[in-house]
């Protein structure tokens, strides 16, 4: 079994999940008393949100690569970032480190096309729904169109992910919302969901709307053990 490394506490809320179901797909697929072998660099989330709400993308990068490094000195054989908005530091990571990074956008993009969707609604941080590197990988690689909701629907996406979701808070009236601008976008042809942060799956499940939901969390902690267990 190879070591799954893991950079996380964007939210820790979100990094325990995918603790939980990538040791619970081990266990499913190798039964008795299997776990999976992997190492936490869990940074301090305060830090990166402020950053983050500054546009400093040069000291974003430099915490992330600082991050998959000190996961390479610990001999992961394979490096997951536990969040879909830091994933715009993808670049920097891959460019400075020598182990394989699995991106999450590729995971769920490669679930997504098997399932037959070509166009699909986007959920998450401004950052991730109004920027490209998630569309991009997408469209350009598995033939999926992403549509994103309007602009003030992305403010409430966005405010409910930072004030209320990374904080462990679930508002009823929250995810009547969410509820709410994922019907829309069926009128618009959305075939399907992303739920494109760690933390929008605490608020929406399946049964929850009509349309497949894509939990960019399970997808890409499952994809990790996939390659664990090759």
């Amino acid at each position: 079994m190879k070591k799954i490394g893991l950079i996380g506490g964007m939210s820790w809320e979100s990094s325990q999940v995918y603790y939980s179901i990538i040791n619970e797909k081990v266990r499913e697929i190798l039964g008795g008393f299997h776990s999976a072998k992997c190492v936490l660099e869990s940074v301090d989330f305060a830090e990166i949100e402020k950053l983050q709400h500054q546009d400093n993308w040069e000291s974003l990068n430099k915490s992330m690569v600082e991050a998959a490094k000190n996961l390479e000195n610990a001999k992961a054989d394979i490096i997951i970032l536990c969040t879909n908005t830091m994933h715009l530091c993808s670049p920097e990571i891959t460019k400075n480190s020598n182990v394989p990074f699995l991106h999450i956008a590729s995971a769920t993009g490669k679930v997504i096309k098997q399932e037959g969707i070509k166009k699909v609604l986007l959920l998450g941080t401004k950052f991730t729904m109004e920027k490209e590197f998630f569309k991009d990988i997408l469209k350009e690689d598995y033939g999926v169109d992403v549509i994103i909701p309007k602009d003030e629907d992305r403010e409430i996406v966005h405010t409910v992910i930072y004030e209320e979701l990374v904080h462990g808070k679930l508002e009823a009236s929250s995810k009547e919302n969410y509820i709410r601008i994922i019907n829309n976008s069926i009128a618009n042809g959305a075939q399907g969901v992303i739920l494109g942060c760690t933390e929008i799956p605490l608020l929406i499940k399946s049964k929850d709307v009509d349309i497949p939901v894509f939990d960019t969390t399970r997808i890409h902690a499952e994809s990790a053990v996939e390659f664990a267990l090759q």
